[in-house]
């Protein structure tokens, strides 16, 4: 009985990390999307560029986009 319930309480805390790990990495991606899209020192042929690889490639192409994309226009 006991091991029954703490197996459920870890599903349930394994389930509850995953979901905010998704929402975070979702949440990043967004970020990136606008980010490259509203980009004032990107050209319109590079924002297009940038979007599709944040598009297609998903959360790797918004890490590849941060890391290697991002320029600071601060």
């Amino acid at each position: 009985m006991l091991a029954s319930i703490i197996g459920g309480l870890f599903g349930l805390l394994i389930w509850a990390i995953a979901a905010v790990l998704s929402l975070a990495g979702f949440i990043f991606w967004l970020w990136m999307l606008i980010d490259a899209i509203k980009s004032k020192t990107l050209s319109d042929t590079e924002k297009i560029i940038w979007v599709l690889v944040i598009i297609f490639l998903n959360l790797l192409g918004a890490l590849i986009y941060f890391f290697a994309g991002r320029r600071n226009a601060y």
